[in-house]
C-alpha cells in the first residue's frame, strides 16, 4: 500500500474523530487522521469541555473558601485570585491531554496530518498543509468528524471584544464587571458560574420559560433556585433583540412580556447553541446530502448518501456531546472492520457541570408522557442524604422515571454534587432493561450520595426508607 493510500481516513480529530481512528487502528486498519489544528482533541479538548471543567474546578475551590469554609472551622484571610495563574493551569490541563492523544495515535501508527481535508471524489481527500504542496490521499472509507462552531445571532454578531463566544469566555484576562449570558443551556450556565465565582455580576437571559430546558420543568426549577442562591440573576421568557450604547455603557436589549428591557453588560456571552461545521469539506464535490438544518444526512448505520463516506458527531443529527461522538466513532470503525457496530442513543447521558451538577439519561417524564407511556416517578431529596449533609452539599434531588406496567427504568435526572458521575449508576441498569426495583435492591455503600439513587428507585413504589 502506497504512502497516500489508506483503509480509513478520518477528517477531524475531536473526540469522535480521534477515537474512531484509534479503534480502526486497533482493528488492523491503516488510518490517516486529518485536523487543521496543531493539537489533537478538537473543540472539546482545546477550547471546550476540558478547559471549561478546569476553570469550574478551580473556581469551586474559591467558592468554598469564600462561602463555606468558616462553617467548617477553616478561616482564611488575605484571599487573592491570580487570573493569569488560573488560566495557566487551565492551559496546562489542555496541553497534557492533547499531548496524550497524540501519543496514543503515534503508538497505534496512525498518520496524523495537520491541514484542511477536502473531499475531491473517487474516494479521495485533498489535504492542504500550510507551507507545503497539496497532498492527495485515498481510502475505501472516509469518516467526516469536523465538529461544530458556536451559533452567532445575526442581530448580535461576535466581535471578540464585547460580544463573545465560549471560545473567548474561557480565556478572558480580566473579570468582567457585568457579564450577561444569552442562553441558559450547558455552556451559558457553566461559564456564567465560573465568572460569577471570580467576582462578576452575572445575568442569564433565556428565551424559554426555564433554565436547563432539556430537563423536566420541576428539575429546571430546582436548578434555577440553586443558581439564584448563588446570586446569579435569571431572566426567562426573554427575547434578545440586540445591543445599544448609552453614556459610554453597553446594554443588551430584549423583550419580556411585551415590554422592552435592557441589561447593562461589560461582556455579552452568546451561548445559544452550536451548529455543524461543514464549510470547506467539499461535500458538494461528491454529492453528500445535508438536511434542512445543515447537518450531514446519515442512515441508521451512520453512512452518508455516498458509498464509503460516513459521518459522526456534531455534524449529524442528535445531541452535540463528546461522548456521543466517541460512541459513533467506535461504531463506525467496527462496522468498517467487522461489519457490526452499535450505538444505543437512549443511553447517552447529558450533563451540565454547574454546582450542583445536572445530569440526565433516557427519557424525561415529559418525553415519556408525550410518547403515550404510563409512568411511575420516584424522587429523593439530596438534603436527606447523610453524606451530602456531611459534605455541606445538600442542594438537589434524584428523579427516576419507570414504566408503570413493567417497572423498566425509562430515564432519570439528578441534581447533585457529582451528578455527572452518579448518572452512570442508573445507565448501567438501563443497559440490560433493568427495573426500578432492580436498582432499589442494589446495595449502595454507606455513606454515599449514590444512596439517593437507591432511595429514589425505592420511591417509585412508595418504599423509600429515608424519606416520607
Amino acid at each position: 500500500m502506497s504512502e497516500n493510500k489508506f483503509d480509513l481516513i478520518v477528517i477531524g480529530a475531536g473526540p469522535g474523530g480521534y477515537v474512531c481512528a484509534i479503534r480502526g487502528a486497533q482493528l488492523g486498519l491503516k488510518v490517516a487522521l486529518i485536523d487543521k489544528r496543531a493539537t489533537l482533541g478538537g473543540t472539546c479538548l482545546n477550547i471546550g469541555c476540558i478547559p471549561t471543567k478546569a476553570l469550574l474546578h478551580s473556581t469551586e475551590h474559591l467558592h468554598f473558601i469564600q462561602h463555606q469554609s468558616e462553617n467548617h472551622g477553616i478561616q482564611i484571610s488575605g484571599l487573592n485570585v491570580d487570573i493569569p495563574t488560573l488560566m495557566k493551569r487551565k492551559d496546562s490541563v489542555v496541553d497534557r491531554l492533547t499531548k496524550g492523544v497524540a501519543q496514543l495515535c503515534a503508538a497505534r501508527k496512525i498518520e496524523v496530518i495537520q491541514g484542511f481535508g477536502t473531499l475531491s471524489g473517487n474516494k479521495q481527500v485533498k489535504v492542504q498543509v500550510e507551507g507545503e504542496e497539496q497532498r492527495t490521499l485515498e481510502a475505501e472509507h472516509i469518516v467526516l468528524a469536523s465538529g461544530s462552531v458556536p451559533v452567532e445571532l445575526p442581530f448580535l454578531p461576535f466581535d471578540s471584544e464585547t460580544v463573545i463566544s465560549s471560545d473567548q469566555a474561557i480565556a478572558l484576562e480580566h473579570v468582567p464587571e457585568k457579564l450577561v449570558v444569552v442562553g441558559a443551556g450547558a455552556i451559558g450556565l457553566e461559564l456564567g458560574s465560573v465568572w460569577k465565582r471570580l467576582g462578576s455580576d452575572v445575568t442569564v437571559v433565556e428565551f424559554l420559560p426555564e433554565v436547563a430546558p432539556n430537563y423536566d420543568p420541576d428539575v429546571s426549577r430546582l436548578v434555577a433556585r440553586s443558581l439564584k442562591k448563588q446570586k446569579i440573576s435569571i431572566s426567562t421568557n426573554t427575547k434578545v433583540t440586540g445591543l445599544k450604547k448609552e453614556n459610554e455603557k453597553t446594554y443588551l436589549t430584549a423583550e419580556k412580556k411585551g415590554k422592552e428591557v435592557s441589561f447593562e453588560a461589560t461582556k455579552i456571552l452568546v451561548a445559544v447553541g452550536r451548529k455543524p461545521f461543514t464549510e470547506g469539506l467539499g461535500l458538494e464535490n461528491v454529492g453528500v446530502e445535508l438536511d434542512e438544518r445543515g447537518r450531514v444526512k446519515v442512515n441508521s448505520e451512520l453512512k452518508t448518501s455516498i458509498s464509503g463516506i460516513w459521518a459522526i458527531g456534531d455534524i449529524i443529527d442528535g445531541p452535540m456531546l463528546a461522548h456521543k461522538a466517541e460512541e459513533e466513532g467506535i461504531a463506525v470503525a467496527e462496522r468498517i472492520a467487522t461489519g457490526y457496530g452499535h450505538v444505543d442513543y437512549n443511553l447517552i447521558p447529558n450533563v451540565i457541570y454547574t454546582e450542583p451538577e445536572i445530569a440526565g439519561v433516557g427519557l424525561t417524564e415529559t418525553q415519556a408522557k408525550q410518547q403515550g407511556l404510563e409512568v411511575k416517578v420516584g424522587k429523593f431529596p439530596i438534603q436527606a442524604n447523610g453524606r451530602a449533609i456531611a459534605a455541606d452539599a445538600t442542594d438537589g434531588s434524584v428523579k427516576i422515571i419507570s414504566d408503570a406496567k413493567t417497572d423498566q427504568i425509562l430515564g432519570a435526572q439528578i441534581v447533585a454534587t457529582g451528578a455527572s458521575e452518579l448518572i452512570a449508576n442508573i445507565a448501567g441498569h438501563m443497559v440490560y432493561g433493568g427495573s426500578a426495583e432492580d436498582l432499589g435492591r442494589t446495595t449502595h455503600a454507606h455513606p454515599t450520595v449514590s444512596e439517593s439513587i437507591k432511595e429514589a428507585a425505592l420511591a417509585v413504589d412508595g418504599n423509600a426508607i429515608h424519606a416520607l
